[in-house]
């Protein structure tokens, strides 16, 4: 006995069906689609920069120093920041004068833009991170929100994709 053969219409609503559930849980679950707003990632990210973050890197590896990522804002979980991770936990974390010193090492080597904060020596506790904005002067960053939980970091920022002429992966 030979099966019925479905109707064109019924497929092509099946098949998009099928790939917008499939478009939705890979946004949800493994990638997402930021845009940039404001300056406080610049020289690095700019104001309207299309962004692809990796949700899923952090459960199967660690953060490590010197990532950007998308996070929530530990004061309001309802917006996404952008910034770099430069401090894990253990790390002994201070700033003389603007410059970041990471376990007694001097640590800008991001192409940040400086401003002239200081910032007494503590230690990073176990699943926290220090997070900046490479524009410091006018970022909000861990200097003002404080340290950032890891289940508050939504994910790795892997390329940058729009403008096309600054395309880069990260």
């Amino acid at each position: 006995m030979r099966g019925r053969r479905i109707p064109r219409r019924i497929r092509f609503a099946l098949d998009a069906l099928l790939g917008a559930t499939l478009m939705v849980l890979v946004h949800i679950f493994v990638l997402q689609v930021s845009i940039v707003r404001g300056s406080s990632m610049e020289p690095c990210l700019h104001d309207g920069d299309r962004l692809v973050v990796d949700r899923v890197s952090y459960s199967m590896a660690e953060v490590t120093r010197g990532d950007v990522v998308v996070l929530r804002n530990p004061r309001n979980h309802s917006i996404d920041f952008v910034k770099r991770v430069v401090a894990l936990p253990g790390d002994r974390v201070s700033m003389q004068n603007g410059t970041l010193w990471i376990n007694g090492e001097i640590a800008d080597q991001y192409g940040c833009i400086h401003d002239h904060h200081d910032l007494a020596c503590f230690t990073v506790p176990d699943g926290h991170f220090f997070v900046l904005g490479d524009n410091r002067p006018v970022s909000c960053d861990s200097r003002d929100f404080g340290l950032v939980e890891k289940n508050l970091l939504k994910g790795r920022v892997r390329v940058r994709f729009w403008p096309l002429q600054r395309a880069a992966l990260f």
